[in-house]
């Protein structure tokens, strides 16, 4: 668990992480750098969730060995299927990244939502819908593992 008071915004006591994969951990499929050290990182405090359509086939593959849960969607209803998944955990309880429209709605329920500009870009409607707008899904990982960061973000 990672727990952080942040001034006028809320004491966060996080137990999850939910991710996208495509556009958010991974570009054309394929784990973006760095990205396996981080989880590997976070997966020590939390419990790692990736949730995703898996546009490219190579989400199972690229995950092995990653203590995580990977979910892998239908192509139609990510959106809402995405969010109450989130909802499920406890949302409360739980930070979400992702980048696609069909991102927002978990980045808006969640405790903390973070949006990354990956490979594919971000929709206007998530990066509206998150907490926090990160470059890219290295500096969005090591908010949470370097919490302070998101206390200097987010505090009021």
């Amino acid at each position: 668990m990672l727990t952080v008071s942040v001034p006028g915004f809320r004491l966060l006591e996080i137990e999850h992480l939910v991710c996208d994969y495509n556009g958010t951990l991974a570009g054309d499929g394929l784990l973006l750098d760095g990205v396996k050290g981080r989880l590997y990182t976070l997966a020590e405090k939390l419990v790692l969730h990736v949730v995703t359509a898996d546009t490219f086939g190579q989400a199972r593959a690229a995950l092995a060995g990653i203590p995580l849960r990977l979910t892998i969607l239908p192509p139609s209803g990510q959106d809402l299927a995405k969010a109450e998944y989130l909802k499920a955990l406890g949302a409360e309880r739980t930070v979400a990244i992702g980048n696609g429209c069909n991102d927002r709605g978990m980045l808006a329920a969640a405790a903390v939502g973070i949006a990354v500009l990956g490979p594919e870009g971000a929709a206007a409607v998530t990066l509206a819908a998150a907490h926090v707008v990160a470059p890219d899904i290295l500096l969005a990982l090591d908010l949470l593992a370097q919490p302070q960061r998101l206390v200097a973000t987010l505090r009021r």
